[in-house]
């Protein structure tokens, strides 16, 4: 029996993403549920993976499993959402009945294919057991849905916001898959020293999150690739 808890974990991950996705496709999207149901999807994904060690019941079924779920609520949820976006936003940017403001939302979806992209390199690649190469998936995921619940409002009406949107799926397809180190919230002590990088990430966060609400996990998305970027950690 025990065997079945990590995997029933990972579905409910899975099955998070799936609500995400539909209610961010609404025709009025709901991108703060979209947003609450990723979050839920990435608590079962921290769960799934500890109750599997705890248990001793890894599997290569679970580790394929996981990725699958993965893509649903960190790549597809995240693109849905921008494709709501998108879709509200194009029409200032391309003239009227033109047929770029039915084509271009759908570059949302480089998300979901650059998510798919990093998650089967994170299963093949030896180097990421302590530390990250490139963005992880929950971590963009977050960055978009947090963006959207905070300010979707100021988005729909700034007149340029659809080349802002355009010019964040390439530039966070990009860096799911970039060749950049970046640090991992795993402690293996709770001492400062070896810690310090983390804590200091966590203690900003936790101070932008309590002083500027949901838009602070965008901020805090945004300060991990700065910090992994000047630390170059591995």
């Amino acid at each position: 029996m025990k065997k079945h808890i990590p995997n029933t974990l990972t579905l409910c991950n899975l099955i998070c993403g799936c609500i995400a996705a539909y209610m961010a496709l609404q025709p009025e999207p709901q991108y703060a549920t979209a947003f609450y149901f990723i979050i839920g999807g990435a608590v079962f994904d921290f769960f799934d993976g500890f109750a599997a060690r705890l248990l001793h019941v890894s599997s290569p079924l679970g580790k394929e499993l996981d990725s699958l779920a993965d893509d649903i609520t960190f790549g597809m949820a995240p693109a849905a959402i921008v494709f709501a976006m998108l879709r509200q936003t194009v029409p200032a940017i391309v003239p009227e009945g033109h047929w770029a403001t039915t084509a271009l939302p759908f570059a949302a979806f480089l998300i979901a294919a650059f998510s798919a992209l990093r998650l089967a390199k994170f299963n093949l690649d030896e180097r990421q057991t302590t530390s990250f190469i490139g963005l992880p998936t929950p971590a963009n995921a977050l960055f978009w849905g947090a963006l959207a619940t905070a300010a979707h409002t100021h988005i729909a009406t700034t007149p340029w916001a659809a080349w802002a949107l355009l010019a964040g799926v390439v530039a966070s397809s990009l860096i799911l898959v970039a060749e950049v180190p970046m640090f991992a919230l795993k402690f293996k002590h709770f001492g400062w020293k070896g810690n310090a990088l983390r804590y200091t990430f966590l203690i900003v966060s936790a101070a932008l999150i309590i002083s500027f609400g949901l838009v602070a996990v965008a901020l805090a998305v945004v300060l991990y690739v700065l910090l992994s970027l000047l630390t170059q950690h591995r």
